[in-house]
């Protein structure tokens, strides 16, 4: 009788190739739902369609507003008309005060946000890496985020006296608890088996921290940095709105508080539409084009959105 040599196969090597097959399928279909083709827009459509609506809201806000001013006429001195307040800006622009204060607050912004970028990352992930550390200082970090940024010029014109370092101390101290607490609450939603893949993988405490949890945790982050952003531009207004002489140069804070000064409506109008308008800028041509390429990357722009 002949003898007949059967081959086994270890459960666990059927089991992983069905798994490794299932795997595959499922992955099949999620990168079919991901690139069904959608039938993609003219650039200039697209863009078209996101300024439109802002743009004729915009509008129809001034057009109300002369409306009022033409049928209350109302005291120039309590309710300027919208080309009162143009002409102001027209005015401080031609003397240079408009160029010089735009300048000066951008400068401080961006230097202070990007300084409370690296000490909030740096912040964050040791809190993150350390459970003892976040127990103790998680509660304090919170209540800074609340604490309104304008209670700590005082202290700050004490500790650093008329000099830029007071709007960039109050722009930290705005910025940093946000920024600390939007990293914590992406690395909280960070999936454990990533960090245990990692592991198998041979990687560092560092390399976990830089090259795992903190890409996986990037849409809280980037929204910690949006709202680090917000709270930095409001602390340096109210910063530049406060402190004045010294070294603290001329910023939109000063020249806000100095048409105030003036009983100047018009130029104090003027002043907050244009600190509105940066704050509308830097987010649509900074902020949400990195949103948007984010949530692109990840699979989560639906509709071909660009």
């Amino acid at each position: 009788m002949p003898h007949e040599t059967t081959v086994f196969r270890p459960a666990d090597d059927t089991a992983s190739g069905d798994a490794y097959s299932d795997l595959r399928t499922l992955s099949t279909g999620l990168d079919r739902l991901q690139s069904d083709e959608v039938q993609r827009t003219p650039r200039w459509r697209d863009v078209l369609a996101k300024t439109l609506p802002p743009v004729t809201l915009l509008v129809v806000l001034l057009a109300v507003w002369q409306l009022y001013v033409v049928i209350a006429n109302p005291r120039p001195d309590k309710a300027p008309s919208p080309l009162a307040v143009a002409s102001a800006l027209g005015d401080a622009w031609e003397s240079g005060r408009l160029q010089e204060a735009v300048l000066t607050s951008l400068e401080r912004g961006v230097i202070g946000f990007l300084i409370a970028i690296v000490g909030g990352t740096a912040l964050g992930m040791l809190l993150a890496e350390w459970k003892l550390l976040r127990r103790a200082a998680g509660p304090l970090i919170s209540g800074l985020t609340v604490l309104p940024s304008v209670a700590w010029v005082p202290a700050a014109i004490i500790w650093f006296g008329l000099t830029d370092g007071t709007a960039y101390f109050v722009i930290l101290m705005g910025a940093i608890p946000s920024i600390v607490n939007g990293l914590l609450s992406g690395i909280d939603q960070v999936p454990p088996q990533l960090r245990r893949v990692g592991i198998v993988l041979g990687a560092s405490r560092w390399q976990l921290a830089t090259a795992v949890t903190l890409p996986a945790a990037l849409p809280g982050y980037f929204a910690g940095l949006k709202q680090g952003w917000a709270f930095s531009w409001r602390s340096l207004m109210a910063a530049e709105i406060i402190t004045m002489g010294g070294s603290m140069g001329f910023g939109l804070g000063t020249m806000l508080n100095q048409s105030r000064e003036l009983a100047d409506l018009a130029s104090v109008l003027g002043t907050i539409l244009l600190i509105l308008a940066i704050g509308i800028v830097i987010e649509l041509v900074l902020f949400a084009p990195l949103e948007r390429r984010m949530l692109r990357n990840r699979g989560l722009l639906l509709g071909g959105a660009r």
